[in-house]
């Protein structure tokens, strides 16, 4: 009688034990009854089943990250090249992602791959390269379209980790930029002169008007040659003194001797000069 008892406690215990399921927090329990899925999902905590009769298949609702391997892909305007990527998936519906497909992880990791090669065919590199996040975008509605809704998975971002160009794009593409970059100095400074040449160009006009200003600015420049402290000093001819030159170069031979202090001699009617000239 004892025993029998025992053996009663014993199954009883059994059955208790394989009755109980416990559900985590970031978790959702499918039951499947004799192989039907009874309603509704468990949701976290201490959970009941039917022993023998009731299965209980426990699914991660965490977002989910894989790494999509390294794809030979060609572009738009026919550069080869390998490209990687990252997925970031998790279960919005745990009876679709059960039911409808199997392994869904190893589904959603075939179709990255595929959707990477479709979506790197219809861009160029210069897209590839400069609009990234056009490319993610493209990318996962590819990746989503068809695990959203059959499959219950959400897609919630796709990234394109590393693009791996060949040795020869990559030495063109060094030059090309170096190109660009020589370009662009010789604009700069080829702009700098010009607003350099216009500012002189204002500066001499003003010390045109002003002679006293020339002066003003070979003095400036010779205590800036001073500072210096050079042991040579050249200085240019006073700028009067080249105009008193240039005058005299362009003067008449009565107003050279008017200069000099000669003096002048007119001419009369009667064919004899006089001397006009005032002697000091």
């Amino acid at each position: 009688m004892v025993v029998g008892v025992l053996i009663v406690l014993a199954v009883l215990a059994l059955l208790g034990a394989l009755s109980i399921r416990i559900v985590q927090q970031y978790q959702r329990g499918v039951v499947f009854r004799f192989g039907r899925v009874v309603a509704p999902v468990r949701e976290p905590g201490l959970r009941l089943i039917i022993p023998v009769a009731d299965r209980m298949v426990r699914v991660s609702m965490q977002t989910t990250v894989i790494d999509v391997p390294a794809q030979g892909a060609i572009t738009r305007d026919n550069v080869t090249l390998t490209v990687d990527a990252v997925v970031y998936y998790r279960v919005v519906d745990p009876v679709k992602a059960l039911v409808n497909v199997r392994q869904y992880p190893a589904a959603v990791l075939q179709i990255s791959q595929t959707a990477l090669r479709s979506v790197i065919g219809k861009v160029d590199l210069d897209t590839l390269l400069g609009d990234r996040d056009k490319v993610n975008a493209d990318l996962k509605s590819v990746i989503d379209a068809p695990t959203e809704e059959p499959w219950g998975l959400n897609i919630e971002r796709v990234e394109v980790k590393d693009v791996a160009l060949p040795e020869g794009m990559k030495r063109s593409m060094s030059r090309q930029a170096e190109a660009e970059r020589d370009r662009r100095a010789r604009v700069i400074a080829a702009d700098g002169e010009f607003q350099a040449s216009r500012r002189l160009a204002d500066a001499s006009r003003a010390m045109a008007d002003t002679p006293g200003a020339y002066q003003l600015r070979l003095l400036q420049t010779v205590a800036d040659v001073a500072a210096e402290k050079n042991s040579t000093l050249v200085m240019p001819f006073p700028v009067e003194l080249l105009r008193f030159f240039d005058r005299f170069a362009r003067a008449t031979p009565a107003e050279e001797r008017q200069v000099a202090g000669e003096p002048t001699v007119a001419s009369t009617g009667d064919g004899h000069r006089r001397d006009t000239g005032q002697r000091t």
